[in-house]
């Protein structure tokens, strides 16, 4: 399985003789299926070059703070933003005191302060230096604030000294990092997510439908997995790759996904209808091409089944999440869609504002349960899907304990 498959991680290597390893390391976290990029500090230029870096991850490499044409759109922290993780590897005793002190005079150390992503160091120097006690001190500190440490391991240093400091292999790294996006948090979960658009048939060529993309759900889907659920993903008309260890059901019409819910409903633990379902399909369907005419024409529209509604009303009903994509008054209308469908949660978001819409790559919504509401900020889905799942598995392990 490829565990980092459209993570976004940053390499961020610094001045120390391991840097010869970033090349090799750029390549392991782009088998594993990350996107890389690579922000180096003034020193790693002296051990490896920023074209080899740049050709080998297929991005421009960043160093300068103070680069005017990625300033002008403030560089840093739109990094700071595209960050699924950020891996310092090599991180010389330099850096790591700079991290500790929350220094940002350079890019990379400011990146560090800008980011809310995971920052994960693989400590490289010599022995007598790891075990210094200023190194430990700055290691204690950031440890405490959070920051994940991978090794370092011991044996033969480039100075000649045997002992504790030199940076982890490669391909242990890449373990590591993968390792990380596995929560664990629904073990056992059997979770179903529908997804995309559902299309409703005027004739044999044209259809009612929506601009749904799909992305949430997908993103939600993969999300899960890596916390350890059993996925089904019920999938309308989209173009989304499917994520490894998903069971991935295609549909077209709302009926269709009616069907498909219900026939593996049972034994569903969680259900996340993410799906934008047509409310309305043509009462009747034209056998042929219908063929203009008049200057208007009349289609009557008879409602669809209510699939999240019928979910949470069900017998055996499982923990039940659902979606409300909204162009007004957001969080009134998802507030009475949670009572009235008698949903566990429910997530909001504003499908008017393109740059959070339907086809968007980012996301920014509300979570609301019957005890109050959690806004999550403008993210890509990709990443507001992790929380989102890390915060629907905590509301679901509450509701089986009460």
């Amino acid at each position: 399985m490829n565990r980092l498959t459209n993570k976004q991680i940053i390499l961020g290597v610094t001045g120390g003789i391991a840097a010869y390893k970033s090349a090799e390391l750029v390549r392991g976290l782009q088998k594993a299926g990350a996107s890389v990029r690579v922000v180096m500090t003034s020193s790693a230029c002296e051990f490896v070059t920023p074209l080899t870096l740049q050709a080998l991850s297929g991005n421009p490499v960043h160093i300068d703070l103070l680069d005017t044409d990625a300033e002008a759109a403030m560089g840093h922290i739109e990094l700071a933003r595209w960050a699924d993780l950020v891996l310092i590897a090599p991180a010389t005793a330099s850096f790591m005191s700079r991290l500790s002190s929350g220094s940002g005079e350079d890019l990379l150390s400011t990146l560090c302060l800008a980011t809310d992503a995971q920052i994960v160091v693989a400590p490289s120097m010599n022995q007598a230096m790891w075990r210094d006690a200023f190194t430990q001190s700055n290691l204690e500190n950031i440890i405490e604030k959070g920051v994940k440490i991978l090794g370092p391991d011991e044996g033969q240093q480039a100075c000649g000294d045997v002992g504790l400091g030199r940076m982890l292999d490669v391909d242990q790294i890449v373990i590591e990092v993968a390792n990380l996006f596995e929560s664990h948090a629904l073990n056992g979960c059997h979770i179903m997510i529908t997804a995309g658009p559902t299309r409703e048939a005027l004739d044999p060529v044209r259809y009612i439908s929506n601009e749904s993309s799909g992305k949430m759900g997908f993103a939600l889907a993969q999300a899960a997995v890596e916390a350890g659920a059993k996925v089904t993903l019920i999938a309308g008309p989209v173009q989304q790759p499917t994520p490894e260890h998903v069971q991935r059901i295609n549909v077209v019409s709302t009926a269709d996904m009616h069907a498909a819910v219900f026939e593996h409903l049972p034994n569903c633990d969680m259900f996340i209808g993410s799906a934008a379902v047509a409310d309305y399909r043509p009462a009747q369907v034209a056998e042929r091409k219908i063929k203009k005419g008049d200057q208007t024409m009349t289609i009557e529209l008879v409602r669809n089944p209510d699939i999240i509604a019928e979910v949470a009303n069900a017998s055996a009903r499982p923990f039940t999440v659902g979606f409300a994509a909204e162009t007004n008054d957001v969080i009134e209308y998802a507030n009475k869609k949670l009572e009235q469908k008698n949903l566990d949660l429910i997530i909001a978001n504003n499908v008017a504002d393109k740059q959070i819409g339907f086809n968007s790559d980012d996301n920014e919504v509300t979570m609301i349960s019957r005890s109050g509401s959690t806004l999550l900020p403008k993210m890509s889905k990709t990443k507001l899907a992790r929380q989102l799942i890390e915060q629907l598995a905590r509301h679901y392990l509450l509701s089986k304990q009460g």
